[in-house]
Formats: structure tokens, C-alpha cells, sequence
């Protein structure tokens, strides 16, 4: 890897780098990534590579979701196959497969704090393991009506998950005791807590983002301008930005002091479908969205993209490693391809 410029610590900076030619000839966007050439910039640092580093069958089906532990050290994936695979990042062998749900699978999430993997399925619950010894699972929790479509664990409290559902039911769920802590509406794509602090829930549902107080479960604001349905939410390490992905476009709200809620960067679709997202891990100024058969990267500062060739299908999920910087990319392929 090349050596990356210094940015600030949010999307919106001066110093991002230029995706630009140099004098040698660039090869085209491959499945062996991109590399783009030295940044003319100012403080003379040299532009980064991004490519893919390892690929494998994950499935013998569609997969639809993945996440890296807090170490990286594992990877999930889940699909349509109704099993959910731990895998070691390091071998991509896998560690365990899990069984027990009875229709497709969701989403998948790894604690921040505790090791513990949580999944969803269209099969109305969210499931509870042991990551360390995940041999069965340690909670089922009921009570959705509806196939169950994305959850999240909150970075502080340790015993708190979140859950919506096809109806646009959220529920929080107390790992402790198995039960239902709170119930209420607003969520039906997906929903991410903010990191970090943990102050905010981020839910998709339809064309608008709500964003709700953990708390008190009171909507702070609505995050509006996507005009079809949104697939996905992430936000940035730092939870002061949040991305929304729609098939058209990419919207960047900020969440900080001063000016909360609004939009500070669109990216609308140039014929191909947007479909998820996440901020590079060490570089944030650039977010990385997966397509229809290719990855779409975006630097928000200089509003450059290129394009790279990744999968065969829809790329239906991207997750990335805190912990080693790495990206996952699973598809309808069947495959799961890490990027770095």
C-alpha cells in the first residue's frame, strides 16, 4: 500500500486525494482494483492503492449481509441459504456454521464490546451466539410480525440490541433477560446505532432516514431528498456523518454540532444501481458503495469516482475492519472478496 494523505477526521476537508492519470498509463479498472497515481497535492503525498486481495466462495447461494468481528480476526456472511458461516479472516476457512434460523438470512452483526455475533432472518427473529464457542445459539428473541430486516448492537450498553422489521416495527431487546425492552415505529430497511457515543439510532424506512434519541426513542430529525426506497445506512467511525443509499443515489448528512441533519454530499447513480456503503477506515473523505457488479469510489471532497470491477451479481453487502482496515464485499455471486 501507498502511503495515504493526511485528512481531517470528517468527510468535508480540503486536502482529499485526485483520483487523476499520471504520465505512465493507468491500467483499466479490473478486478484486481485501482491504483491511483500520485496526488498532485500540495503536501506532496502519493495517492493509494485499493484491490482486491482475496476471494472465495461463501455460499452455495446468494449472500445478502457480512461483518468483521471488533479484532477482524472473523468475518460473517449470511444469505439465502438459511446458514450464517463464521469465517477466520486470516485462512478464510471456517470456523463454524450456524443453522438454526428457517428462512434467509438478513443481517448479520458482531458486538463492538462482547463476543457475541447477533442475526436476523426473514423467519420473524433475531438470534444471539457465542462467537467464541458458537455451537448453538444463547438467545432466540420473538415478538416481530414481519420477516425481520437489520439489527445492531449498541456500542455502550452492553445489553441492548435493536431490530426492525418489514412492517416498520423497531424493537429493542434486552440480552440479559431474553425480553423486549421497547417497541416502536419508524425502521424497515435497516438500522445502525451511531458509534461511539451511541446517542442516535439511524433508521431507514422507504425514501426517508429518522434519526431517533436511544433514549427516549424521539425522532430528532428526518433526513429527506432520496426520491426511492433507502437499501442501506452507515455512518462514519467518528458518528458525526451518516451515508443513505438508495438505487439512484448516495446522500452524506452531517450529525455534528452546528449542522445537524444536513446534507453535505450527493452522489447520484450514472446508470449503474447503488445499493450499500462504507467510510474507508483510514481515509475519510472516501466512501467505498457497492453496485450492481462493481464498486464505486467516491472521494466526497474532490467529488471524483472510479470504478471497479468486483463481482458478477449485485454487490448486496460492504463491511469494513476497524481493526485492520480491510473491506468485505458480499454478492449474489456467491462470493465474498476482501479489498485493501
Amino acid at each position: 500500500m501507498a502511503d495515504l494523505p493526511a485528512t481531517s477526521s470528517s468527510p468535508p476537508s480540503s486536502n482529499g486525494y485526485e483520483a487523476t492519470s499520471s504520465t505512465t498509463p493507468s491500467p483499466p479498472p479490473s478486478s484486481n482494483g485501482w491504483a491511483p497515481s500520485p496526488a498532485p497535492s500540495s503536501n506532496g503525498h502519493r495517492g493509494f492503492t485499493f484491490g482486491e486481495i482475496n476471494t472465495f466462495r461463501a455460499s452455495s447461494s446468494k449472500v445478502i449481509c457480512c461483518d468483521f468481528s471488533s479484532d477482524g480476526k472473523l468475518l460473517a456472511s449470511g444469505g439465502l441459504d438459511k446458514k450464517v458461516v463464521m469465517w477466520y479472516t486470516d485462512s478464510l476457512k471456517p470456523k463454524t456454521i450456524l443453522e438454526e434460523h428457517s428462512a434467509l438470512i438478513t443481517d448479520v452483526r458482531f458486538s463492538p464490546s462482547m463476543p457475541w455475533l447477533a442475526t436476523s432472518s426473514f423467519d420473524k427473529t433475531v438470534r444471539l451466539w457465542d462467537a467464541g464457542n458458537p455451537g448453538y445459539s444463547l438467545r432466540t428473541f420473538t415478538g416481530h410480525s414481519a420477516a425481520v430486516m437489520s439489527l445492531d448492537f449498541h456500542p455502550n450498553k452492553d445489553d441492548l440490541i435493536c431490530s426492525c422489521d418489514g412492517d416498520g416495527e423497531i424493537r429493542y431487546w434486552s440480552i440479559a433477560n431474553g425480553s423486549c425492552a421497547k417497541v416502536f415505529q419508524g425502521g424497515r430497511n435497516n438500522v445502525r446505532f451511531q458509534p461511539r457515543l451511541g446517542r442516535y439510532l439511524a433508521a431507514a424506512a422507504e425514501n426517508v432516514v429518522s434519526i431517533f434519541d436511544v433514549e427516549t426513542q424521539a425522532c430528532r430529525y428526518l433526513l429527506q431528498g432520496h426520491t426511492k426506497a433507502i437499501d442501506s445506512v452507515v455512518w462514519d467511525p467518528s458518528g458525526e456523518f451518516l451515508a443513505s443509499v438508495s438505487e439512484d443515489s448516495v446522500r452524506v448528512w452531517s450529525l455534528g454540532s452546528g449542522t445537524e441533519g444536513e446534507c453535505v454530499h450527493e452522489l447520484s447513480c450514472n446508470g449503474n444501481k447503488f445499493h450499500c456503503c462504507v467510510f474507508h477506515h483510514t481515509y475519510p473523505s472516501l466512501l467505498v458503495i457497492g453496485c450492481y457488479q462493481t464498486l464505486e469510489l467516491w472521494n466526497m471532497t474532490e467529488s471524483k469516482t472510479m470504478t471497479v470491477v468486483a463481482h458478477e451479481e449485485l454487490i448486496a453487502s460492504l463491511a469494513v475492519s476497524t481493526a485492520t482496515g480491510l473491506i468485505a464485499s458480499a454478492s449474489h455471486d456467491k462470493f465474498v472478496k476482501l479489498w485493501e
